[in-house]
């Protein structure tokens, strides 16, 4: 679960840094029939890293307590 949070916001940080990420953006919010409320900001290494890490370090904390209730309930049943 880590691993696929921080490899999703990965791929949002190079569309960042590629130019892309402000239509992209749009789009999502337009197929919601949401008028576009942000403007994506200039690319930062640091804020980059620390995305991916960030969110990385979340989605292993998340999975890992998921996985343990899983295993407790599963352990009832």
């Amino acid at each position: 679960m880590g691993l696929s949070l921080a490899a999703f916001h990965a791929a949002w940080a190079i569309l960042v840094w590629a130019g892309a990420a402000q239509a992209v953006i749009d789009f999502i919010f337009r197929l919601h029939m949401i008028t576009p409320p942000y403007s994506v900001g200039p690319f930062s290494v640091l804020r980059a890293m620390s995305l991916v890490a960030v969110t990385g370090i979340i989605g292993y904390a998340a999975g890992w307590f998921i996985g343990v209730v899983w295993n407790r309930v599963g352990a009832q049943a």
